[in-house]
C-alpha cells in the first residue's frame, strides 16, 4: 500500500511543477532606465500653443502616448529655479527641503548666499568660480538618492544642465552632476564628486561643440510671417542683446558672443538646448546607462528655454522657435532611446521648474491690468518711515525674494516689540500700489494656512530662514520689470506647468484633477519600489499607478 502511495506521488510531480510555474509572478521588476527632463521656465500651455508644429516624435509622443495631469501645479512661493528642481526631485516644498530661493539672505552671515554654493569643494574642471557648487543646502533626500540606496548603489545617477543649480539638486546627495561652464565653454563639476573628471567627460570638452554652435547664425526654422503664435519680430517688449538695434532675426552669434557672454551666450539660444542633449548622448553612451542589468537615472535640465524666455518672453517668435527645435530634438533622442534601451523598456517624466509671467508692457498695451513695482524706491520709503517712528538705525537689514528681512539685533537693543514691528511694516506696505497681500513671519509661525496664496507661502517659508514680512504682489505685476520678463509668484502662469509620465509601466491617458510636481518624486518611487524621499509631503499619482 505504502509503496502504491509513493508511486502516485512521482507519478503527480509533474502535474505539481506545472501548476507551480504557471502562477503568475511576483518579482519586483523596474526600467531598465529613468530619464527625468525638466524644461525650465515651461507653461503647460507650450503643449497646445505650438502642437501644429511639433513633429509625431516630440512633445506630441508624450502627449498622447504617455499620462499627462493636465492641471499640474506648483503648491508654494516662489518659483524660482533652485526650488523648482529640488521640489521635482525630492516630492518636498521648500519649507521641508530648505531650498527657498535661487538666493536667500542669511542673517547670521550678513550676506546672501545661493542656493547650490559650498565653500567647502574645489572646481574640477571648468573655472574655479564655476566649481563651489554641491547639493549640501538641500535638507532631504531625492528620488534619485532613493533608487541608489534601494540598489545599494549600484544604480547609476548622472545628471546634466548648463545651470549648476539644474544638474546639482536633480543629481541629490549620492548621483554625479555635470553643468556648464560658460568662461571655459567646457562641462565640469566639483570635488563633491571626486578628484577628476571621467576620461569621457574630458573628451567631450575637447571636441569644442559650444564654439562650433557659436560659429552659427539662428536663424528661425520657418518663414518669419508663418509663427502666428507669437508678436511680431520688431517690438518694445523684449531685451535686445548688445551690438543689435533690435530683437529681431538673424543673430548673427559669431557677431555678438563677445559683448553678450562670450562662450556662455550659447544658453540664451535654442544651441544651448542641443549641447546639453550632446552631453546626454555622451553620458549615456560612456557610462552605459540602461544596458548594465541595473536601473539608471538620466537627469537631463533645458536651460535654454530659461534664457530665451526671459530675455524675449512668452509671446515671441525666439521661445517658440526655441520650443519648436527643441521639440525635433526630443524626437530625436527618444528614437536613440528605442533603439539602445529598447521600446518600453525606459520611463521619461517631463516637467517644469517654473512657469513665466506676460511681459508687462506687452500686457498694458493689451489693456490687462499689470504693473512694475519698483523696490529700491519701496525701500528707500520704508526706511525712512521706520526711522521716522522708530528712531535713526538701520532697521531693514535685507530687502529680497518679495521678503523684508528687520533687524533683530537692533530691535532687541532698542526694547521694541518685534511682532508689533513686524504688523507695522506689513501694514505700510500695502500702502503701495501692486503690492496685493502682506504676511508676518509670525502668522506664518502661528497658523496653518491651507488655501490661497497664504498656504503658497507658507510652503515656501523655512522658520530659521525666511524674511520678517512677506509680499504677494497683484496678478500680472512684477519686481522692477522693463523689457522681458521673469517668474516666481504663486499665480497660475507661474505655476501651471506640464506633469507627464511615458514609457515603461504606463498607459496613454490624462486627467485634469489639480496635482502637484511634489507628486512626482512620490508616484516615481511607487514605480520604482523604493522609499519615498525622506521629506516628501506630495503623494503618488494614482490615475498613472493604479490602472487596470
Amino acid at each position: 500500500m505504502t509503496k502504491n502511495i509513493y508511486c502516485l506521488f512521482l507519478a503527480l510531480l509533474p502535474f505539481v511543477a506545472s501548476a507551480q510555474t504557471s502562477e503568475p509572478s511576483h518579482e519586483i521588476t523596474r526600467p531598465k532606465l529613468v530619464v527625468g527632463i525638466v524644461v525650465d521656465q515651461m507653461r503647460q500651455e507650450y503643449f497646445y500653443k505650438f502642437h501644429d508644429r511639433y513633429v509625431d516624435g516630440g512633445f506630441k509622443r508624450l502627449m498622447h502616448e504617455g499620462f499627462m495631469m493636465k492641471n499640474g501645479h506648483y503648491n508654494y512661493i516662489p518659483t524660482y529655479t533652485g526650488p523648482g528642481h529640488a521640489s521635482v526631485y525630492t516630492g518636498a516644498t521648500p519649507a521641508t527641503h530648505g531650498i527657498i530661493a535661487n538666493d536667500w539672505y542669511v542673517r547670521q552671515l550678513g550676506r546672501t548666499v545661493y542656493c547650490a554654493e559650498d565653500s567647502t569643494v574645489s572646481y574640477v574642471g571648468g573655472s574655479e568660480s564655476a566649481g563651489k557648487i554641491s547639493p549640501r543646502n538641500m535638507l532631504t533626500t531625492t528620488i534619485t538618492d532613493e533608487l541608489r540606496f534601494a540598489t545599494n548603489k549600484r544604480s547609476k545617477v548622472v545628471a546634466i544642465s548648463l545651470k549648476d543649480r539644474g544638474a546639482a539638486l536633480p543629481a541629490g546627495h549620492l548621483g554625479t552632476a555635470y553643468w556648464y561652464d560658460g568662461k571655459t565653454g567646457e562641462f565640469m563639476n566639483s570635488s563633491y564628486y571626486g578628484e577628476k573628471l571621467p576620461a569621457w567627460v574630458v573628451d567631450f570638452n575637447k571636441r569644442q561643440l559650444p564654439q562650433n554652435y557659436l560659429r552659427q547664425t539662428w536663424e528661425p526654422l520657418f518663414p518669419l510671417a508663418s509663427y502666428l503664435q507669437s508678436v511680431s519680430d520688431d517690438n518694445e517688449f523684449e531685451a535686445v542683446p548688445i551690438g543689435k538695434d533690435a530683437p529681431v532675426f538673424p543673430y548673427v552669434l559669431p557677431e555678438l558672443m563677445q559683448n553678450n557672454g562670450g562662450l556662455g551666450m550659447i544658453s540664451s539660444t535654442p544651441f544651448g538646448n542641443s549641447l546639453t542633449l550632446d552631453m546626454a548622448y555622451a553620458a549615456l553612451e560612456s557610462e552605459e546607462l540602461g544596458r548594465r542589468g541595473e536601473t539608471d537615472f538620466l537627469a537631463i535640465s533645458f536651460s535654454a528655454t530659461d534664457y530665451v524666455g526671459h530675455a524675449f518672453g512668452p509671446s515671441s517668435i525666439e521661445l517658440e522657435d526655441t520650443y519648436l527645435r527643441l521639440d525635433r530634438e526630443l524626437a530625436a533622442f527618444f528614437a536613440h532611446l528605442d533603439r539602445e534601451i529598447g521600446v518600453g523598456e525606459y520611463l521619461v517624466f517631463l516637467s517644469a521648474d517654473h512657469g513665466v509671467a506676460d511681459v508687462v508692457r506687452f500686457m498694458q498695451s493689451e489693456n490687462v491690468p499689470a504693473g512694475s513695482l519698483n523696490t529700491r524706491f519701496v525701500l528707500t520709503q520704508l526706511r525712512g518711515y521706520t526711522t521716522q517712528k522708530y528712531g535713526e538705525g538701520n532697521w531693514i537689514e535685507n530687502f529680497s525674494n518679495e521678503q523684508v528681512f528687520l533687524n533683530h539685533q537692533l530691535i532687541r537693543e532698542k526694547g521694541i516689540d518685534l511682532h508689533a514691528m513686524q504688523e507695522d511694516v506689513a501694514a505700510f506696505l500695502l500702502r503701495f500700489e501692486g503690492i496685493k497681500e502682506t504676511y508676518t513671519a509670525q502668522d506664518m509661525r502661528r497658523h496653518e494656512f491651507t488655501l490661497g496664496r497664504r498656504h503658497l507661502l507658507q510652503m515656501g517659508f523655512n522658520h530659521k530662514a525666511s524674511g520678517d514680512v512677506l509680499l504677494v504682489l497683484d496678478a500680472a505685476w512684477l519686481t522692477d520689470a522693463s523689457r522681458g520678463t521673469t517668474h516666481g509668484t504663486g499665480y497660475t502662469y507661474d505655476t501651471h506647468v506640464p506633469i507627464v509620465f511615458y514609457g515603461w509601466g504606463i498607459k496613454p491617458g490624462s486627467s485634469s484633477r489639480y496635482a502637484n510636481v511634489t507628486d512626482i518624486a512620490p508616484t516615481l518611487a511607487m514605480l520604482l519600489h523604493t522609499r519615498l524621499p525622506n521629506g516628501a509631503t506630495g503623494q503618488p499619482i494614482g490615475e498613472i499607478l493604479d490602472r487596470e
